[in-house]
């Protein structure tokens, strides 16, 4: 296990976690409220369908880029073309001056995930 990990509140965790596998992710387990996915057998993110009691209301996550690297020559590429092809917000590449090629990923809820390639 790792020592850290996110969890993403989700409206409807079959779509949430369609969209995710499609991107890349890998479901490691699922036991309800939580599926558990990681990215690059080394990031450790949760899907976690709230209770029902509890009224998500609003942009999920305003402010917070979730960030994830890729690997690989075609890494970044890829992730670009699996994203589009789900229909997703897709923003980049960009090439930071920090020497970084980004692009940054809405899912279903609104959450923006960034990737990250050293440029």
């Amino acid at each position: 296990m790792t020592p850290s990990f996110v969890k993403l509140l989700v409206s409807d965790a079959a779509r949430s976690l369609a969209f995710y596998e499609a991107l890349g992710f890998e479901r490691v387990g699922a036991e309800p409220p939580f599926v558990h996915l990681q990215w690059a057998g080394a990031v450790d993110l949760y899907l976690v369908t709230p209770p029902p009691m509890l009224k998500l209301e609003g942009r999920r996550g305003l402010g917070v880029l979730v960030g994830f690297r890729t690997q690989g020559a075609s890494g970044l590429d890829e992730l670009l073309l699996r994203a589009q092809a789900q229909g997703a917000a897709v923003e980049g590449p960009v090439v930071q001056p920090w020497h970084t090629r980004e692009v940054i990923v809405t899912d279903p809820d609104g959450y923006r995930l960034n990737f990250i390639e050293p440029a």
